[in-house]
């Protein structure tokens, strides 16, 4: 106002100018106002950002209330059916609005031993802050420090037999919305472990939560480290091959990284008793394959330019053929951990980390080829379905979209392994965690 009383005594200032001048003055002292307001968050470093979100903005939203509870016994079996266990109890929590109190997982692998399992925190596996900022408003993971222990857990006791329905098992749940237990600050939830709960959630709530699992950085170190040795060994097949890579990318340059195809090999000694016994019960013949027949499918797979690393993900400790990097056709180079060099990375790691790791070097290559009666090769394709359904592809028949998967078990069209996506429509997780030779390109 000063500079507008000296211009106007020195009759700089016209009458039709006043009013633009004035409102530029008001557009800085708004700007002004603005930059004071709002520069305090910026001075904020990355850690406190996370923090700053994960601290306000569910309380912005109307949803999963961050002051109930839900408890679950540790979570255990393989690494998927852990998964799978987890995310059903996400969901549980979900149905009765409230957070899930961070579950143990299981290092080991047993079945019967339970005494044997080692219990690892969730957060030592996968990145707590990110699960809750990828599932935002969907479901949350809560921390026991969380819980103000006021009053005692409500125990819900989890039905079983044969007569303990799915619908029984709802109406159970039901109850416990609004009712005497939404009063306790925690409700635990005891008996048989989530992966065998009546299932009620479709399967694209359970790819939801699937896609908020991230790595901890140092897990995820090391599965960047297998995939740059299978890489490193197709470009030094293709070299020897006199093979030239160096496509252009969509910037102009011409780094693309080599492609692989992964196969999850099952072939262990334990699944072939397991897989024959099954057969003869369900009638079925599509479960069961042996080396011979996996290499034959595999080979009849014209979506990569030959030679091209085949990395077999195989449980390496229950294997009896020694040979399973042999007999492959021209142009097909196998690989297993101890050929690709990479034994220690998972040497010194729990069943379930290396579980994990064997997990998203599948779940990241270029084509992936599995059985569809595994629940790992299940999730796998789950994984990979969803990732086509975000770029708009909701069918993979007859032509190469990337991210190809196949089943090596069931015989496609043309005499090779079956195209294979999981069908995003199904009301529950039968399929994926039993298994079935009904699976399509679509």
């Amino acid at each position: 106002m000063n500079i507008l009383l000296e211009l106007k005594h020195l009759k700089l200032l016209s009458l039709p100018t006043r009013p633009v001048i004035c409102k530029g003055l008001l557009i800085v002292i708004a700007l002004i106002l603005l930059r004071a307001i709002i520069s305090p968050f910026f001075a904020i470093n990355s850690s406190e950002k996370e923090e700053f979100y994960e601290s306000t903005a569910p309380d912005l939203l109307p949803g999963i209330r961050r002051d109930k509870f839900v408890e679950v016994p540790q979570i255990i079996w393989g690494l998927n059916n852990q998964k799978i266990a987890f995310a059903r109890a996400c969901l549980t929590a979900r149905f009765l609005n409230r957070s899930l109190l961070m579950p143990s997982l299981s290092a080991s692998l047993f079945y019967k031993e339970v005494d044997l399992l080692q219990p690892i925190n969730f957060d030592k596996v996968f990145d707590f802050n990110k699960f809750n900022a990828r599932c935002h408003g969907f479901v949350r993971l809560a921390r026991y420090s969380e819980v103000s222990n006021r009053s005692e857990p409500f125990k819900l006791q989890k039905g079983s037999g044969r007569r303990w329905t799915v619908e029984r098992d709802l109406d159970q749940l039901q109850q416990f919305i609004g009712g005497k237990a939404d009063d306790s600050e925690v409700i635990e939830i005891v008996g048989k472990h989530p992966f065998l709960w009546p299932d009620h959630w479709p399967v694209k709530d359970y790819a939801k939560i699937f896609d908020c699992l991230v790595l901890v950085p140092e897990i995820e170190t090391e599965v960047v480290k297998v995939i740059s040795k299978i890489r490193e060994a197709g470009q030094r097949a293709r070299h020897e091959a006199g093979i030239s890579h160096s496509k252009q990318r969509r910037d102009g340059s011409t780094n693309l990284p080599v492609p692989y195809v992964a196969v999850h090999m099952r072939i262990e000694k334990d699944w072939m008793i397991h897989c024959k016994k099954w057969e003869q019960r369900s009638n079925l013949h599509e479960i069961c394959s042996n080396k011979e027949e996996i290499i034959h499918k595999v080979s009849q797979i014209t979506d990569l330019r030959r030679p091209v690393v085949v990395y077999l993900a195989v449980a390496d400790s229950l294997l009896e053929d020694n040979s399973i990097t042999s007999g492959w056709r021209v142009g097909m180079v196998a690989y297993e951990k101890k050929k690709l060099g990479v034994t220690d990375i998972y040497d010194r790691q729990p069943y379930l980390i290396k579980s994990a790791i064997d997990f998203e070097v599948c779940s990241r290559a270029d084509v992936f080829v599995g059985n569809s009666f595994s629940t790992f090769s299940n999730l796998v394709v789950l994984s990979r379905t969803e990732r086509l359904y975000n770029l708009g592809k909701a069918s993979s028949c007859g032509e190469n979209i990337g991210l190809s998967s196949y089943a090596y078990n069931v015989m496609g069209d043309d005499g090779g392994p079956q195209r294979w996506m999981t069908d995003m429509s199904d009301t529950n997780l039968q399929r994926l965690s039993y298994g079935t030779n009904n699976v399509s390109c679509h």
